[in-house]
C-alpha cells in the first residue's frame, strides 16, 4: 500500500507566512505551526532556504513594504516602518536600503518592483543519501582544536577556509591525539538569526601547545543518535546542505528523540575523501535519555 506522501513543512510555512505577515510572527509560532521545536524548526529552515526563519519573514515585510511605497504616496515612512514590524523609521530604513541598495525614499521616487512579487527561494531538494543509524552512541568527554568562527546564512560558505587551515597545520604533533579523525562542530546557534559557532578540528588533549590562531573546544560526555551521509563524489556542499535539512526536519522528527543542549559535530574519519561515491560523514546530534 503506497505511503501518503510526506508534507513539505517549510513550502507549507511559507504559504502560512504569506498570508499572516500583518500578525506578531516568532519563531516560537512558526515552530509551532510546523509541529517542531524552535531549534529543530531553525536548523531545517535554514538548511533549505540559505536564511533564517525571522530573515525571511523581514524579507518579505520589505518586499511588502516596498510595493506600499509605490502604491500609497501619502503613507508616511514612519507608519509604514511600524506596520512593517520595525522598532523605529531608522531600523526599516537600513534595513531597507541594505536590501534594494536604495533608501525608502529614492525607491519612492524612481525605482518599482517589476510587476508581481520578485520570486521567492524555492525549498532546495533534501538529500536521501541519509539514513540514521541504529541505536545510540554514547561517547565520554574529549577536546578538539582547530580554526573556529562564528558563521551565518550569508556567510556559512566560506566554511571551507576553515577547513583548508586546518589541514595546512596538521600534523601538530604536541597535543594531537594520535587520530586521523576531523570534526566541525557546531554550538551556540541564534535560533532567530540563524548564526552558530563552527570549528574545524581534531582530537587534542586537553593541554599542549596548539598552532597559532586554532582554538581549544571541551565536548562533554553525552549520548548521541548518529546520521550518516553517504556522498556520491559530486560537489561537497550540495550534498551535506540537502542532508541536513534531512536530518533536522525528517529524521530527528521521526525518530521522536529529543535534542539535547549541546555541541552536534560532523566526523570525518581519516578515510575522508569527498570526490570519491561511497564516503560517509557521520552526524552526531546529542540527545536526551
Amino acid at each position: 500500500m503506497d505511503r501518503p506522501p510526506t508534507p513539505d513543512l517549510v513550502a507549507d510555512t511559507l504559504a502560512w507566512i504569506e498570508g499572516r505577515l500583518d500578525e506578531r510572527l516568532t519563531l516560537a509560532r512558526l515552530a509551532d505551526r510546523a509541529g517542531l521545536s524552535p531549534h529543530h524548526f531553525s536548523r531545517l529552515f535554514t538548511a533549505r532556504m540559505g536564511l533564517a526563519p525571522m530573515a525571511h519573514v523581514r524579507t518579505r515585510r520589505l518586499v511588502r513594504a516596498a510595493r506600499r511605497l509605490v502604491a500609497e504616496p501619502g503613507l508616511r515612512l514612519v507608519d509604514l516602518a511600524f506596520e512593517s514590524g520595525f522598532e523605529s523609521q531608522e531600523a526599516f530604513t537600513r534595513a531597507f536600503g541594505r536590501h534594494f541598495g536604495v533608501s525608502p525614499g529614492r525607491f519612492r521616487r524612481g525605482l518599482a518592483l517589476p510587476d508581481g512579487d520578485p520570486p521567492m527561494p524555492h525549498p532546495a531538494a533534501t538529500s536521501r543519501a541519509v539514513a540514521r543509524l541504529p541505536g545510540l552512541a554514547t561517547r565520554d568527554a574529549f577536546t578538539v582544536a582547530g580554526p573556529t568562527r562564528r558563521f551565518d546564512p550569508t556567510t556559512a560558505a566560506t566554511i571551507p577556509d576553515l577547513w583548508s587551515r586546518l589541514i595546512r597545520a596538521l600534523p601538530f604533533v604536541d597535543g594531537q591525539v594520535p587520530s586521523w579523525s576531523t570534526y566541525g562542530v557546531v554550538w551556540s546557534a541564534d535560533r532567530e538569526e540563524g548564526s552558530f559557532d563552527y570549528l574545524a578540528g581534531v582530537g587534542v588533549w586537553p593541554d599542549g601547545t596548539l598552532p597559532a590562531g586554532f582554538v581549544r573546544k571541551a565536548i562533554p560526555a553525552a549520548t548521541y543518535a548518529v546520521f550518516r551521509i553517504t556522498l556520491d563524489g559530486t560537489a561537497l556542499p550540495p550534498q551535506v546542505k540537502g542532508a541536513m535539512a534531512t536530518i533536522w526536519g525528517e529524521l530527528i522528527p521521526a525518530s521522536g528523540l529529543t535534542v539535547a543542549d549541546g555541541p552536534d559535530f560532523e566526523l570525518y574519519d581519516g578515510r575522508f575523501a569527498p570526490d570519491r561515491p561511497g564516503t560517509v560523514i557521520d552526524v552526531h546530534v546529542p540527545v536526551m535519555v
